[in-house]
């Protein structure tokens, strides 16, 4: 039932997603707004032991994403440091007992996982050369990451990745997602080798979406351990909360943006 639920998810969630990233701007914003929110619920209820302050969370995050849609680095950077005003601000008002470097770094930690990589798919979307293909292929390339390192793990894994931190994960897995990953980038920019990512180049972006993604899985891991539970939330079924499902891309996305840069095509 539980892997049923995830295929249902996926076969749902996968192509609204796609067709708003095609569609961009503000409908990509309102997507991105939303997921954002969600998370960083989920985050909050997590953390929630620690007093991280909810408003300035939610206020941060909002200027960060409304910073890299409408002035790109330097307004996401400056949505940014608002948001550890705010946090420090608000936790001079708040009845709480809890120390500020506690507090607040509870609260810039979330604010920061979760704006810095929303926002980046953003900036793939709205600031990189051809981003309609590139947010794709980040995003195709992380979800077949996901699903053969899933599947090859529970099959075939028998060396465990990280057994203290996230014992279900494999190194099994991780070699076939980061295969599926730089497979997916290779077809993906195969046909504009000549004009836009040649074939080496598209090879080293699906290795980094891979890579950075697994350990984005493996910080978000961390954490659940930290607070001692198996997943954020229960909202997509089989593939848990909404930080349950991109907590990948949280790491993905801004490695896949500077990649894309130091390649010069920002």
């Amino acid at each position: 039932m539980n892997l049923l639920s995830r295929i249902v998810v996926a076969v749902v969630a996968l192509p609204i997603v796609l067709g708003l990233v095609y569609l961009g701007g503000w409908w990509l914003f309102g997507i991105a707004a939303v997921a954002a929110a969600i998370a960083l619920h989920e985050y909050t209820t997590m953390m929630r032991r620690f007093r991280p302050i909810l408003l300035a969370g939610y206020l941060g995050v909002l200027a960060m994403l409304l910073g890299a849609l409408l002035g790109g680095v330097e307004w996401l950077l400056g949505g940014f440091l608002l948001a550890i005003a705010l946090t420090f601000v608000l936790h001079l008002v708040a009845e709480t007992r809890q120390p500020p470097t506690v507090a607040i770094g509870a609260t810039l930690v979330g604010v920061a996982l979760i704006g810095f990589g929303i926002a980046h798919l953003i900036l793939i979307r709205e600031a990189v050369e051809r981003g309609r293909l590139a947010l794709f292929a980040v995003l195709l390339a992380d979800f077949a990451a996901n699903t053969l390192a899933f599947f090859v793990g529970r099959l075939l894994g028998r060396h465990k990745l990280a057994p203290t931190m996230s014992p279900g994960k494999t190194w099994e897995g991780f070699v076939a997602g980061t295969a599926a990953a730089v497979a997916v980038a290779f077809f993906a920019f195969y046909e504009d080798r000549g004009s836009y990512l040649p074939i080496w180049q598209a090879l080293l972006l699906g290795a980094v979406v891979a890579l950075a993604g697994a350990l984005g899985d493996l910080f978000e891991s961390a954490l659940k351990r930290e607070v001692g539970i198996k997943d954020t939330g229960r909202l997509l079924g089989g593939h848990g909360g909404v930080l349950d499902r991109i907590d990948s891309l949280l790491w993905a996305g801004p490695a896949a943006f500077f990649t894309l840069l130091a390649l010069g095509y920002g």
